[in-house]
Order: structure tokens, then C-alpha cells, then sequence
């Protein structure tokens, strides 16, 4: 329990501490509905990316195919070295499907896993409290969810930087996000669960725009691709 202890603190301070709240945003549905329409999904892609596992210090890497299509559909393929496959997953909308036999939390819940791939989609049923402008001149959006646990959007310039999922005041999962090469998609992606001692880190090596795709892809359980 010690050494479980030990570790979550290292995870947890792997990331820097967050900026201090300036003064509360008044604007906060307008700030949102922008942002959901800059981060919007147009057109058809597929991204390739190497990925990264650390999981009680046991690392395991390999590569990863995530498929994307407006308005809000993502598959996401995670092979190793040996060309298993670790893990596969489609959401749709704030739908995420998995495969019976899927490690579990190895990826991110679905408001989280749009947040991966830089789109700003928080679920239906989530309540917006307010957002608030920060210092260094970002913005961070605040929702709550139905049991209590708060979503978090930290914004700068127009993008999300980094997601946090609270409960109890306490951040249990975190999304950080680095775009800064000007790209639509974020060119590294890591998300944490802290409370797990778990980190998946995704880098992207190449975006191409791509045909619509089959609607099958969209099962990740009745259907494996590569």
C-alpha cells in the first residue's frame, strides 16, 4: 500500500500545478457553443499514432490506428509489438463501445476520449456550471455530472489543453493535450488514472483525409481491423 501511495504521487505530480482562477467568466454557454463549433469534427480522417502504456512501472508500447468521421464517430485500435491487439474500441456520439475481454480502463470514458483527440463533446445530461478566466489567460469550462463528479475544460486560445475528471475535490482522471506544431489534432495526447496508477500516452506520426467509412467499423465487436 506504501509503494501504491508512493506511485500515485508520482503520476500525480508529473503534471504542473493548475493556473489560479482570475475572476469567474459571465459568458460561459457562448464560450462553450464557440468552442464546440471550432473543435468540430469535418471530415473523415485517420490518424496513425505510437502509444505508450505504464501500468505499475511495467511499460508496454506499440502503434495505433484511431478512425474518425463527423459528427461524432472515432474507432480506435491499439496494437502491440507483436501485432496482437490490446485493445479496440468505437464511440459514437457519447456512446463507447467495447469488446467483451477489453482491459479495462485502459482507455479513457467517452467525454475524455474526445478530449484525446482535441474535440470539446461533453455528455448529454451534464449541467455547466460556469466558466472562469484564468491566469496566464486561459479559460476552464466547468460541468457536473448527474452523481456529483465534475468535468473540467481547461482552454488556451481556442483549444483544449487538458481535461480533468473531479470527484470529491479530488482529481481522479486527467487528459493533457500538446497541439503546439498548428495542427487540428493534438500531436501528443496522455492520459492518466490516478486512481489506478495507470498512463496512456498517444503520439500522433501521420493525419491523411480519407473516403467515408463502412458503417461496420463503428462494432468494434463484431468487426477487427487494421
Amino acid at each position: 500500500m506504501r509503494a501504491l501511495a508512493a506511485a500515485l504521487s508520482v503520476i500525480a505530480g508529473c503534471a504542473p500545478p493548475p493556473p489560479a482562477v482570475v475572476e469567474p467568466a459571465p459568458d460561459a454557454e457562448q464560450i462553450a457553443l464557440a468552442l464546440e463549433g471550432r473543435t468540430a469534427l469535418t471530415e473523415p480522417i485517420r490518424v496513425v499514432f505510437d502509444w505508450q502504456l505504464n501500468e505499475a512501472g511495467v511499460r508496454v508500447r506499440g502503434r495505433g490506428v484511431a478512425r474518425i468521421e463527423p459528427p461524432y464517430k472515432a474507432r480506435l485500435d491499439l496494437f502491440m509489438g507483436n501485432n496482437e491487439t490490446l485493445a479496440r474500441a468505437a464511440l459514437v456520439d457519447g456512446d463507447l463501445r467495447l469488446p467483451p475481454g477489453t482491459p479495462e480502463n485502459v482507455l479513457p470514458p467517452a467525454d475524455l476520449m474526445w478530449g484525446v483527440l482535441g474535440v470539446f463533446r461533453p455528455r448529454m445530461g451534464t449541467e455547466l456550471l460556469g466558466a472562469e478566466r484564468m491566469e496566464g489567460g486561459g479559460l476552464r469550462l466547468r460541468y457536473r455530472y448527474p452523481d456529483a463528479h465534475e468535468l473540467r475544460y481547461n482552454v488556451v486560445d481556442g483549444s483544449v489543453r487538458s481535461l480533468e475528471l473531479v470527484d470529491d475535490g479530488h482529481v481522479v482522471q486527467r487528459v493533457e493535450l500538446d497541439g503546439d506544431d498548428g495542427s487540428r489534432y493534438p500531436a501528443e495526447a496522455t492520459y492518466r488514472n490516478l486512481a489506478a496508477f495507470r498512463e496512456l500516452k498517444l503520439t500522433r506520426s501521420t493525419v491523411e483525409s480519407v473516403e467515408a467509412y463502412p458503417p461496420d467499423i463503428w462494432d468494434p465487436v463484431g468487426r477487427e481491423i487494421r
